[in-house]
């Protein structure tokens, strides 16, 4: 990828800004099913990962990932913090040696969501936030083994995200507090698959940019 990780401390307040910006929405949607504490958690982590940021800016692809790992498994509370974690440090170790081109990335992000599907012993259609990463994931290596530009795959990427969100709010919850809802869990989308929907569509923006910058 021609993208490096010197972009980090502007992607890293662009998902700041972002979640900061849908904080109330989100806590809506988690106290509706969930324990009402997600967007905390995932503050608390985007915040220790800012305080990081100019180091990580400073390292190669696959450490970035490791660090990014290490330091969200070590600040995020609740089940998003392992398994953002488990993302991240998966990520590393299947990049490890490998070229990093955007088709190498996306093999190994297949594995990292595969990962943490095995982690959260969920899967797609049990509203949890794999119903965005495991259908962004999926896409994103379709995409790139067609050799589609790095803009129309940041668009579609974003797009893929919305719907999988969306998709959430008809499901019956399978894990986690909403789970005991039952039925009643239905008619809400999963604070958590909300938030990752967030996040790649900042992360896509900004990438989207600095290729735009750099052309």
């Amino acid at each position: 990828m021609s993208l490096t990780p010197s972009l980090f401390p502007e992607l890293i307040q662009a998902l700041i800004e972002t979640i900061d910006a849908h904080a109330e929405e989100v806590t809506e949607l988690d106290q509706a099913i969930g324990d009402g504490d997600h967007v905390f958690n995932l503050q608390r982590g985007l915040q220790a990962l800012r305080e990081h940021a100019g180091e990580i800016a400073t390292l190669d692809w696959v450490a970035a990932w490791q660090k990014i790992g290490m330091t969200v498994m070590a600040a995020v509370g609740g089940a998003s913090g392992s398994l953002y974690a488990t993302l991240f440090i998966v990520l590393a170790k299947n990049a490890k040696d490998k070229l990093i081109d955007l088709a190498g990335f996306s093999d190994a992000f297949l594995q990292a969501v595969e990962a943490v599907k095995q982690r959260g012993k969920s899967d797609v259609g049990e509203k949890t936030m794999l119903d965005v990463l495991v259908p962004v994931a999926k896409a994103l290596r379709e995409l790139a083994a067609a050799g589609k530009p790095l803009a129309e795959i940041l668009d579609s990427l974003s797009l893929v995200a919305a719907e999988g969100v969306e998709a959430t709010r008809d499901m019956l919850a399978t894990k986690g507090r909403a789970s005991f809802l039952g039925e009643r869990s239905k008619g809400h989308i999963d604070a958590g698959a909300k938030t990752a929907q967030l996040m790649i569509a900042a992360i896509a923006e900004v990438l989207k940019n600095a290729q735009a910058q750099a052309a």
